[in-house]
């Protein structure tokens, strides 16, 4: 993914939209296994940090979980990630 792409996804409106419609996308396909959606799950993440960055905690977004669930979430897939 290209910075300018990652980027739109904060422009949108709301931001980060598309990553979330992508995970909802995957998870229809693969019969909800969450699993086979981490990719899509990690890219929200991504951009919801992003945009936590850009407009601080104070930002709103329906698309991304309040900052302290999202840097939970984040410090919880890292931790598996180094399990693994």
């Amino acid at each position: 993914m290209t910075s300018s792409t990652a980027n739109d996804d904060l422009d949108n409106d709301p931001s980060c939209h598309s990553r979330a419609c992508a995970i909802q996308a995957c998870l229809t396909k693969n019969s909800y296994n969450e699993a086979k959606c981490r990719s899509q799950v990690d890219a929200l993440y991504d951009c919801c940090n992003r945009f936590y960055e850009k407009k601080g905690d104070g930002g709103r977004t329906p698309s991304c979980p309040k900052p302290s669930l999202l840097r939970l979430k984040m410090k919880q897939r890292a931790e598996d990630s180094e399990s693994k």
